[in-house]
C-alpha cells in the first residue's frame, strides 16, 4: 500500500515519500489563545489528530509539533491595537498572560474531551522571542527584510525579483495582489503594500513587549511558527497543515519566510483541512449562527434538541473528508448518534461470537481489510473508511443471528483490525456503561411485559410493545434462550 496525500501546493494528490524513511515530521498551526477555542477550531484539530493517529498505524514514527500563538497576532499589521491579546485583555479587564494562561487550559480541556492525542512538542511564541529575532536579523542581512520606524517587514517584491514566487500556495498574482491592496493606517512604514511584517515596534500603551536590535516590540504573526518548525523539525520536513483559512496570508508568508531564510523549500506537503458550517451556514457570532464545542456536549443551546456525547460528535466530524466542507445539523447529530450506536454494538457482539471452522464464509475478510487499508491510505478518506467499517457491522449481525459463519483465525482478525481502526486510528470511544446499564435495564422491563402478554395469549399488547421499540430501531430477536435485543 502507496500513501496518497493531496498536497495544497501541487494541487493534487501526491504519493507520500518522507525525508527520512519510516520518520514523519509533522507541524500543525495551533490556535491563538485569546477566547474560547471554536468548534471549527476542533474540526481541523481532530482532522490532524486522525492523520496523526494514521501514520502511526501505518507504521511511522512521528514527530508532531503544535504551536500556541500566544503573542503577537495582529489582524493586520497597519495598527499594534489590533493585536487580539490588547483587545482581550481589555475587555477582561486581565493580564496578558492571564488571558493566554485561561484559554489555553481551556483549550487543552476541550481536546482531551474529544479524544485528542497530545502532539509531541506544544511550543509557544513567547517562549521562542530570541529564535524570531535571529531569524529577522538573517531576513535583514539577506536582504529580504528593512527595518522602519522600529518595525520590520518583509519585502515581497524583493523576494519575487530574486526569482521567488510569493502567491504560489494560494496560486494569487502579486500584481493582483497589489492592484487589490486596501489603504491601511500605518502604511506608510511599507515599502510595499504586500509586505508584511516581522517585528512591530511596541506603542506605550502595549504590555507584550521584548527588547530587540531595533527598539522595544513583537513579533509577527507570521514568524513564529518558521522559527518553531524549523528549530524541531530542521529547514525542510514533511508536512504542514492547518486551516483552510490560514492558506493565505499566513501559509504563503511562512514560504516565503523559510526560503529567503534557507534557500530550500521550507514544506514538501501542505495540508489544509476545510471549514465547519452548522445549519448550511457559516458559523459566526455576529449572526448568531454559533455554539460552542462544550454547549453542544452540554445540550445548552438552541440548535440541537439534545445533548452528545463527545464520541458522537467526533465520530459525525470524520464521516466527512477533511478537505470537504463539513455541516452539522440537529439530524446530522441524531443520525451520527444512531451510527455510533449500531458500530459500537457490533463490537460488543462481536466479542460473543463462536467460530466454525467447518464452513465457508461468504464474505471475504482479507478483501475488506485491502478496501479499508486502501481508503486510510488515499488522502486519509475517513468516510469511506466508515463505509467499509459498516460493512464488517453488517457481517457481524449476520454472524449473530447464524445466517454467516468465521472462522478461528478470521474471528481474532477481525476483532483486531476493527479494534485498530475504530480506537487507535479513529479516536473513538465507547460511552460509559451507565447509558447503557438503564437501557439494559428498561428493555428487561419491556421484554418481560411483553413475554407475560404472550403468555396471557394478548398478542396485540405484544406485538405493540414490538413494533414500537423496532420503530425506535431497537429490535427485538425471540430465540431459545429467552428474547434478546439488536441495535438498529
Amino acid at each position: 500500500m502507496q500513501l496518497k496525500i493531496y498536497n495544497s501546493l501541487a494541487g493534487e494528490k501526491e504519493i507520500f515519500k518522507p525525508i527520512l524513511d519510516g520518520n514523519v515530521g509533522m507541524y500543525v498551526c495551533g490556535p491563538t489563545v485569546y477566547s474560547n477555542v471554536h468548534l471549527g477550531n476542533v474540526r481541523t484539530f481532530l482532522s490532524f489528530d486522525f492523520i496523526y493517529r494514521s501514520l502511526m498505524h501505518l507504521g511511522y514514527k512521528v514527530r508532531y509539533v503544535r504551536n500556541i500563538t500566544d503573542a503577537g497576532h495582529l489582524t493586520d499589521d497597519g495598527d499594534v491595537n489590533n493585536d487580539r491579546f490588547v483587545k482581550q485583555t481589555r475587555l477582561e479587564k486581565l493580564e496578558p498572560m492571564e488571558i493566554v494562561q485561561k484559554y489555553t487550559v481551556d483549550f487543552h480541556k476541550v481536546l482531551d474531551m474529544f479524544n485528542l492525542l497530545p502532539p509531541n512538542i506544544e511550543p509557544t511564541a513567547t517562549g521562542h522571542i530570541v529564535e524570531q529575532i535571529e531569524l529577522t536579523q538573517k531576513l535583514i542581512e539577506r536582504g529580504f527584510a528593512y527595518e522602519s520606524n522600529g518595525s520590520v517587514y518583509f519585502d515581497v517584491l524583493e523576494y519575487n525579483r530574486r526569482g521567488l514566487n510569493y502567491g504560489e500556495l494560494s496560486k494569487r498574482n502579486i500584481e493582483e495582489l497589489f492592484a487589490n491592496t486596501r489603504d491601511l493606517d500605518g502604511q506608510g512604514e511599507k515599502k510595499n503594500p504586500q509586505d508584511f511584517a516581522l517585528w512591530k515596534k511596541a506603542s506605550p500603551a502595549h504590555i507584550m513587549r521584548w527588547n530587540s536590535p531595533w527598539g522595544e516590540g513583537f513579533p509577527g504573526w507570521h514568524l513564529e511558527c518558521t522559527a518553531m518548525s524549523t528549530k524541531y523539525l530542521g529547514e525542510t520536513f514533511d508536512i504542514h497543515g492547518g486551516g483552510m483559512d490560514l492558506k493565505f496570508p499566513h501559509h504563503e508568508c511562512e514560504i516565503a519566510q523559510g526560503k529567503a531564510c534557507n534557500d530550500t523549500a521550507p514544506v514538501n506537503y501542505w495540508m489544509h483541512a476545510n471549514m465547519l458550517t452548522m445549519n448550511s451556514q457559516r458559523m459566526s457570532k455576529s449572526t448568531g449562527n454559533y455554539i460552542l464545542p462544550m454547549q453542544l456536549v452540554t445540550g445548552e443551546n438552541d440548535f440541537f434538541e439534545k445533548s452528545f456525547h463527545p464520541s458522537i460528535v467526533r465520530f459525525c466530524f470524520l464521516q466527512a473528508h477533511y478537505r470537504s466542507v463539513l455541516d452539522i445539523s440537529n439530524d446530522a447529530m441524531l443520525a451520527s448518534e444512531k451510527g455510533f450506536i449500531r458500530l459500537m454494538e457490533a463490537i460488543k457482539v462481536l466479542n460473543n461470537i463462536a467460530p466454525n471452522d467447518e464452513k465457508q464464509s461468504g464474505f471475504s475478510l482479507e478483501e475488506w481489510k485491502n478496501k479499508a487499508y486502501d481508503a486510510l491510505t488515499d488522502d486519509f478518506n475517513s468516510p469511506v473508511l466508515i463505509a467499509h467499517l459498516f460493512e464488517a457491522v453488517k457481517y457481524i449481525f449476520a454472524l449473530n443471528d447464524a445466517k454467516e459463519t468465521i472462522s478461528t483465525k478470521d474471528l481474532e482478525e477481525l476483532k483486531s483490525t476493527l479494534h485498530a481502526l475504530v480506537f487507535d486510528v479513529l479516536g473513538l470511544q465507547t460511552i460509559e456503561e451507565n447509558n447503557n446499564e438503564k437501557l439494559d435495564q428498561t428493555l428487561k422491563v419491556l421484554i418481560e411485559l411483553r413475554n407475560q402478554a404472550r403468555k396471557s395469549k394478548n398478542f396485540e399488547l405484544s406485538d405493540q410493545i414490538r413494533d414500537k421499540l423496532l420503530a425506535e430501531g431497537i429490535e427485538l430477536k425471540d430465540g431459545r434462550d429467552g428474547t434478546s435485543y439488536v441495535l438498529n
